[in-house]
């Protein structure tokens, strides 16, 4: 939800003064998804687990009983694949939307002829990198 975060443009007529801007973008779907389908497996394993363990007998018993655990482990192995491509373009958007460029060129008192602008810093996104690798 970059929309969110305000950050401050100084005013380059009067210096003293500053105009406070908002980032544009809601990137949070894709992380919403990533953390509702990690726990919703989380959930799952743990009732796996106990039917496993405490269960045993019904597990062997019944024969539609592996395949539907097996149908349930495929979904999610599928759902899983997708939730990790979203997240990645999630991030991928959220470096765009946060670039120093890209902003720069959304600030208004950029524009100007007589106008210099730096953004300075690059931002880091290492860790942002490796949680999409996970």
């Amino acid at each position: 939800r970059l929309y969110q975060i305000p950050f401050e443009m100084p005013d380059c007529e009067d210096e003293s003064q500053t105009h406070t801007l908002h980032l544009i973008g809601d990137f949070s779907a894709p992380a919403e998804f990533f953390v509702t389908l990690g726990v919703f497996s989380f959930l799952y394993s743990m009732a796996a687990l106990v039917l496993y363990l405490r269960f045993h007998s019904l597990y062997a018993e019944n024969k539609k009983l592996p395949f539907a655990d097996f149908c349930v482990t495929l979904c999610f192995a599928f759902f899983w694949l997708v939730a990790a491509a979203a997240w990645g373009k999630g991030l991928s958007d959220v470096k765009a939307a946060t670039r120093p460029s890209s902003l720069i060129s959304a600030m208004a008192v950029c524009h100007g002829a007589d106008t210099v602008c730096n953004a300075g810093a690059t931002p880091a996104m290492g860790l942002a990198n490796i949680s999409v690798v996970r």
